[in-house]
């Protein structure tokens, strides 16, 4: 079972227009083949097919927890991309629907934004083609599916670093550079994980692409804090045998790996405006929130 927190994994600067272009790209990171959705249902699914859990905890519960941090990446990415198609909403917030406020949309390269959710991401891919559950790889073969998943963490490093060369939105790129990290981690414990049940110094061969993170600001202030280091444990009291892989130096030299009981401190969520000519919440939202306002004070009896 999981518990759910209202906030982000880190909080994202607002963007000071909407860039649905960029949100476009932004989008295969969630929905595409190597996407954060492919990442979650990958390990949670591996999770679920665990055989001899008692005798292979460490790794179970290495897949097991790190499914439960790409959860958070999925909202993240989400809301990413949610403030690159909103930004500072204009007055076509309450425009008349006769006066065709939205005709410039039509020329946007993903049109499913705005057509189908209301200008908010989507379970998709960047030209909007829906996420697929084939992308899901559950073996059986516990070294298989590590592999696969020290492949599927380094195949998204290298479609995240092509979006960050799309875009200079600040939105964008602040959700990159903590992915960059964060992934570097994943990538880095599959590596460990395999290095213990093999030998095989699959680290030796990190990072992929040959970049460092350190290369980019927005991730080099985030190696600064020592999140590079750690691996979070997403769990009240289980999970506790990642400690048993996720140890020792880091390959930077920079200090000890650290696994951490909890999830990172966050940052605020952001509350997304009614768009009425959008019909989201609906065309006339305040009869909405009066309903909703009403729900509060019947609680409060």
């Amino acid at each position: 079972m999981f518990i759910r927190i209202d906030k982000l994994q880190i909080e994202l600067p607002q963007p000071k227009a909407a860039d649905p272009n960029a949100a476009a790209s932004v989008q295969e990171l969630l929905g595409g083949r190597f996407g954060e959705m492919s990442t979650l249902m990958n390990y949670m699914y591996q999770s679920f097919n665990f055989r001899g859990k008692t005798k292979l905890k460490p790794y179970y519960d290495l897949i097991s927890n790190i499914a439960t941090e790409e959860l958070g990446h999925i909202e993240l990415v989400s809301a990413s991309i949610n403030s690159l198609l909103n930004g500072p909403f204009s007055d076509r917030r309450n425009a008349d629907p006769n006066d065709a406020p939205y005709e410039a949309e039509k020329d946007l390269r993903n049109t499913h934004h705005f057509i189908t959710n209301g200008n908010a991401s989507l379970a998709g891919n960047s030209m909007g083609q829906p996420w697929r559950g084939d992308y899901v790889f559950s073996s059986g073969n516990l070294i298989l599916d590590l592999l696969h998943n020290f492949f599927l963490e380094n195949g998204a490093r290298t479609q995240k670093l092509r979006v960050y060369e799309m875009t200079k939105n600040e939105a964008a790129r602040e959700m990159l550079g903590y992915l960059f990290v964060r992934g570097g981690v994943h990538a880095l414990a599959y590596a460990k994980a395999l290095e213990e049940l093999t030998g095989v110094k699959m680290s030796q061969m990190l990072p992929i692409p040959k970049i460092d993170n350190t290369h980019f600001a927005e991730a080099l202030k985030f190696e600064a804090k020592g999140y590079h280091r750690k691996l979070y444990r997403f769990s009240q009291d289980d999970y506790r045998d990642i400690a048993k892989i996720w140890h020792g130096p880091a390959p930077d030299g920079s200090g000890e790996l650290e696994v951490v009981d909890g999830p990172p401190e966050g940052g605020k969520m952001a509350d997304l405006e009614d768009i009425a000519s959008a019909f989201a919440p609906d065309y006339r939202p305040e009869e909405i929130f009066e309903m909703a306002q009403k729900l509060y004070q019947q609680a409060s009896r």
